[in-house]
């Protein structure tokens, strides 16, 4: 049970490092991350406890690896263009 109120609580920590810190693209990525990583350790120990199908979790590992390249992409994709990772200048990107 600790667990899961650690994992929530590192989910809101998370989520208020993503509000708060909207300045470059990269350290929106890693609160996103953490964010996705704090949820994993909820969702694992939610379908360990329950004795519920945990290959789910694989999935949404999976998935949340799809979303990290995507980021990824995206800022090199920006850096090469524009020379920054500002947020503000991700409107000019197309």
């Amino acid at each position: 049970m600790k667990i899961l109120i650690s994992g929530l609580i590192m989910t809101l920590g998370g989520l208020m490092s993503f509000s708060m810190n909207r300045k470059h693209l990269l350290t929106m990525l890693l609160s996103l991350e953490f964010v996705i990583l704090s949820l994993f350790l909820v969702m694992f120990n939610f379908l360990f406890i329950f004795n519920n199908e945990i290959y789910f979790s694989m999935i949404f590992m999976t998935l949340s690896v799809c979303e990290g390249v995507l980021g990824l992409s995206l800022l090199v994709l920006m850096i090469r263009t524009h020379g920054n990772d500002y947020f503000k200048s991700f409107n000019m990107l197309w």
